[in-house]
């Protein structure tokens, strides 16, 4: 068993209170926009396109993960509607980052003129190092609460200010998650590096289906409510997003075939 002992709150310096979560969130957003400019020369963008581009993605990551925290508890937000503008109690919804990130980038790309499916590509890799890295506040807080577990990497968490179970054995589904990730980061990385796939966008759409599988996984090391049939809304979410991506990437794919076949021979 690994023990947890670290105050969920980094700094307080008179009334600004600095948690490990908002640490690891910006430290997040830093390396995905970091990691995504070292590829964009390969790619045809400057590093200016990249930041211009990242600042707007980061803007619909925000909107979108908070929006989704709302919908998903709108009976809390419902009889105080002025705690949604609250942002720094926390409450924001990973998946609104995942629909909300890319799509606000996407937007402004366009009419920038530039290459969105192009852009999709070098920006998923940065999301999934942000999560990644993200998750680590997670990690520290206890936050996302995992099941009961007796397994020797279970992890308990002894601090008095601790946002998970106290003094109880569980697995680190955040941890989890985390590695996942790591994984999915490695996997996408090379398939951009070797240009394996024939069309722009589709290791966008590749790393969207295999964080998709690996979270619905992941689920069930996580205590939340079932929604359906024994499954949580997350995996229910996850399923329907990891489908559509599976969707757009056998079109693409099929698309390029039919193409490629109906070209004219030189």
């Amino acid at each position: 068993m690994i023990d947890i002992n670290i105050d969920p709150v980094l700094l307080r310096l008179g009334p600004l209170v600095i948690t490990w979560h908002g640490f690891f969130t910006a430290v997040g957003v830093l390396a995905g926009i970091w990691f995504t400019t070292r590829l964009a020369a390969d790619r045809g963008f400057t590093e200016d396109d990249i930041m211009s581009v990242a600042l707007w993605s980061v803007v619909g990551g925000i909107v979108g993960a908070r929006l989704m925290h709302v919908i998903d508890a709108w009976p809390f937000y419902a009889r105080d509607p002025l705690a949604i503008l609250r942002v720094n109690e926390g409450g924001l919804a990973i998946w609104g980052s995942i629909i909300g990130g890319p799509l606000g980038g996407a937007i402004y790309a366009r009419w920038r003129g530039f290459s969105v499916s192009r852009l999709l590509d070098l920006g998923g890799l940065g999301l999934i190092l942000g999560m990644a890295v993200g998750r680590l506040g997670d990690v520290v807080n206890g936050e996302h609460h995992g099941t009961d577990a007796a397994v020797p990497w279970s992890v308990r968490y002894t601090h008095p200010q601790t946002l998970g179970d106290l003094d109880v054995p569980v697995h680190l589904a955040v941890g989890y998650e985390l590695l996942w990730d790591l994984v999915v980061l490695a996997i996408c990385s090379w398939l951009l590096y070797r240009r394996v796939l024939p069309r722009d966008s589709m290791v966008f759409w590749t790393m969207i289906a295999l964080y998709s599988a690996g979270r619905f996984v992941v689920q069930f090391f996580r205590l939340d409510q079932p929604f359906l049939w024994g499954l949580s809304q997350a995996q229910f979410l996850a399923f329907a997003v990891g489908a559509l991506a599976v969707w757009i990437l056998v079109y693409l794919a099929s698309s390029t075939r039919r193409s490629m076949a109906t070209a004219p021979t030189p």
